[in-house]
């Protein structure tokens, strides 16, 4: 701190007067600083896209009807009419 110097050589006692002394000399104190630097870097990707038409075909059936028609002859003859005994 401060030593008690006076000059005034006539009351030494009496002194209000600082003098100064030699400094002194504390441990260092070490401050961090920490710096960020941001770098923005291109990365190029190759996107391909495959297209796949998937064609679907329903079959659906419908029925459309024919007809025919056979007409057949019999011919039936009752033996008790006499006609065939001619």
């Amino acid at each position: 701190m401060f030593n008690k110097c006076c000059s005034n050589t006539c009351c030494p006692t009496i002194c209000t007067e600082n003098c100064p002394t030699d400094p002194i000399y504390e441990q260092p104190i070490n401050n961090c600083v920490q710096k960020d630097f941001i770098h923005d870097v291109v990365h190029i990707v190759p996107i391909h896209t495959n297209v796949i038409n998937n064609h679907i075909y329903k079959h659906s059936y419908v029925p459309e009807y024919t007809c025919s028609e056979e007409n057949t002859v019999r011919e039936v003859y009752d033996s008790c009419s006499g006609f065939m005994n001619n």
